[in-house]
């Protein structure tokens, strides 16, 4: 089931952010994600985030700023599910457009992301942690007439 996220869900939510960030991104220092974690914790209240919950354990989200897809972190034990195509198909029936930022290393995110209808747009460098990134879109097919 997705759902909005509740102030209760923030701990596991966090959980499944760092744990899935270090496994997923072996290629940044783990400090990164650490040194973020608190700044992110704060911000995910205020943000649209949508979880999904089996057996009323939250095993995945999907955080949303308008059309841009800030994460979308499915806990390693529940992987390969289809719940990360279930937040996408949810993110997609509420927005006719979506963009995101991948790390180019991260190959299985980026398969992931095709496999959804993503393309990619343009190339660059993040920032932050200075590795290179592809900006990636989806837009709703027009309407069949």
């Amino acid at each position: 089931m997705i759902r909005e996220m509740q102030a209760g869900d923030i701990g596991r939510v966090m959980e499944i952010w760092l744990k899935e960030n270090t496994e997923a991104h072996r290629f940044i220092d783990v400090q990164y994600w650490k040194g973020h974690f608190e700044m992110v914790r704060e911000m995910l209240p205020q943000a649209e985030v949508y979880v999904n919950q089996d057996s009323g354990c939250v095993n995945g989200f999907i955080g949303l700023n308008g059309g841009y897809i800030e994460g979308i972190f499915v806990s390693g034990n529940a992987q390969s599910r289809g719940i990360g195509r279930q937040l996408m198909e949810h993110a997609k029936r509420l927005r006719g457009q979506l963009s995101l930022s991948v790390y180019q290393k991260n190959e299985s995110a980026i398969r992931f992301y095709r496999r959804e209808g993503f393309r990619i747009e343009r190339t660059g460098v993040d920032e932050e942690t200075g590795e290179p990134e592809f900006t990636m879109v989806w837009m709703r097919k027009a309407a069949q007439r």
